[in-house]
């Protein structure tokens, strides 16, 4: 019984993610982006999308990255097309659209699912206690964020009628 115990603890343990630096995705072009080169920074990972009524967000989203991006801190953008099919843009369309329209220089990743039965792994940690250690949530709408520390583990999650410079984030951000 107790070798049961100790190989199910093993497999448990093999399958959970500690931190978001186990992580590893693709940029909108196609390269490979390592989570692990975050190490240090808070980070806010974003669904996004270019047809939505939280779109204009971008703006906010972009304002918060050139004021505290850099050295401590980045936004994460993650296009997903899972909500009423407000973002049915190809990789060069939807970059084309940010740059346009928003100006955003923060990096973007490849669409992705947020959600369902082929919700990305990232997402699949960022929405399980039983990952990431912290709490259970549901990707309810695009332009969800998730706060991350410096040492890679979930903080907390803001929905999307807050907007990416509320008092909430301004405070996590100003923590040290």
């Amino acid at each position: 019984m107790s070798l049961l115990f100790i190989t199910m603890i093993s497999m448990n343990g093999f399958s959970q993610k500690t931190s978001i630096y186990d992580f590893k995705v693709k940029t909108l072009d196609g390269k490979d982006f390592d989570f692990s080169t975050l190490k240090g920074k808070k980070v806010m990972i974003v669904n996004t999308a270019s047809k939505c009524g939280f779109t204009p967000q971008y703006k906010d989203l972009e304002e918060l990255f050139v004021q505290y991006g850099g050295n401590d801190f980045v936004i994460i953008g993650f296009p997903a097309n899972n909500f009423m099919n407000q973002e049915p843009g190809t990789a060069t369309e939807i970059q084309k659209f940010c740059t346009e329209n928003y100006g955003v220089t923060f990096p973007m990743m490849e669409k992705i699912s947020v959600k369902g039965k082929d919700m990305h792994p990232l997402y699949k940690w960022l929405t399980s206690k039983d990952q990431n250690g912290v709490m259970d949530s549901e990707v309810k709408w695009n332009f969800q964020k998730y706060l991350i520390d410096e040492n890679g583990k979930l903080q907390d999650v803001i929905y999307s009628r807050e907007k990416p410079n509320s008092e909430k984030v301004m405070t996590w951000l100003s923590a040290k």
